[in-house]
């Protein structure tokens, strides 16, 4: 499913956080499983199941990383380079959730490749490939970089886009029929 940006992954709690992709997948397929989550303001591929035990092979392959996983973003300012990787352990804010910080006494591994694909003049393009999955890992990885991603409202530019520039492009797995290898590409909407 390609879930749009400002809708949730799942129901939230408040009131007005009930509408969801999981709610509207389910509408259209009642048996269908939720495998994994996009941020609200995040758009672009999601999977769901068909069946638990589909659910279970899908959700190992996240938990193990069998998967390849590609965002497009555009970040504030020139990244210096053409590709590189983050390295950073990443924790909850507590103080400041849902807000993620980096943290090298608690953090969890978090590991982020990316690679330039276009330059403006003040901001770059840049495909994020991330190795672990760690909640806002893109999010804050780019903004220990120096270049946040344009329109984030937690990490400081979102008065700079309309909406987080932040789409997950690309999605290959093994798929739990059979175990052929599947990719699904889903057009970036900025």
């Amino acid at each position: 499913m390609d879930k749009p940006s400002g809708l949730l992954s799942v129901p939230g709690k408040a009131e007005g956080h009930r509408d969801c992709l999981e709610s509207r997948v389910k509408a259209a397929v009642p048996e269908a499983l939720l495998v994994h989550r996009l941020d609200m303001d995040t758009s672009g591929l999601m999977v769901f199941a068909m069946n638990r035990r589909a659910q279970r092979h899908l959700g190992l392959q996240f938990e193990r990383r069998h998967l390849e996983k590609t965002y497009e973003a555009e970040v504030v300012g020139c990244v210096a380079g053409e590709a590189g990787e983050i390295d950073l352990p990443l924790t909850v804010d507590w103080p400041n959730r849902p807000l993620q910080k980096v943290c090298h006494e608690t953090g969890k591994p978090a590991l982020t490749r990316w690679q330039v694909i276009g330059r403006g003049e003040s901001r770059t393009r840049v495909l994020l490939m991330p190795k672990t999955g760690r909640s806002h890992q893109l999010r804050v990885h780019m903004l220990a970089l120096g270049h946040p991603i344009l329109g984030d409202r937690f990490y400081g530019t979102g008065d700079l886009a309309p909406r987080l520039l932040l789409h997950s492009g690309c999605l290959g797995l093994y798929h739990p029929s059979g175990g052929a290898w599947v990719s699904f590409v889903s057009r970036c909407p900025f």
